[in-house]
């Protein structure tokens, strides 16, 4: 059950960032959608059954790859992921991108470490601008009623169990 509701978290928290364009009376999945440049991470967190958990009270802090950030995954791998035998992986994936509470850019430390939803840890490092992981935050500290979205140019990958 716990982790079912972390995963559709997780998901929730990843269309906030597609709905940046909102306002903070929008929640994240909301704010997602009407961005614009989040369409497939909506279709992933539809997929993932997470749409409820990232509309839930929160407050999460979802790293939102945009379209572009999918579309530089290996050819098929967003097709692949979007198949219904996948589900648990994307569920993973997605969850990933998920940190409960809030984080806010003014919160990041050079080194930080944050536990994600789907139990991996993401870093932090500020040296050359903003990045989790590997991935550049291209746009930081948008507001949503249940938590704050955080743009990103990658897809952000859990380790490997």
């Amino acid at each position: 059950m716990l982790r079912k509701f972390l995963m559709a978290t997780a998901t929730t928290a990843m269309l906030a960032g597609a709905a940046m364009a909102q306002d903070a009376t929008s929640d994240i999945v909301d704010t997602a959608v009407a961005a614009g440049d989040f369409t497939t991470l909506v279709a992933a967190v539809q997929a993932a059954g997470l749409v409820d958990t990232l509309k839930g009270e929160g407050p999460f802090t979802v790293f939102a790859p945009t379209d572009a950030a999918f579309a530089a995954l290996p050819e098929g791998t967003v097709d692949t992921l979007l198949m219904p035998e996948n589900r648990d992986q994307l569920v993973s994936i997605l969850t990933y991108h998920v940190v409960p509470g809030a984080v806010m850019s003014s919160d990041l430390t050079e080194g930080m470490t944050a536990a994600t939803v789907q139990g991996g840890d993401v870093t932090f490092t500020l040296d050359g601008g903003a990045k989790v992981n590997d991935a550049n935050i291209t746009a930081a500290d948008i507001a949503a009623s249940n938590g704050v979205i955080h743009v990103i140019d990658t897809v952000i990958m859990p380790p490997a169990n």
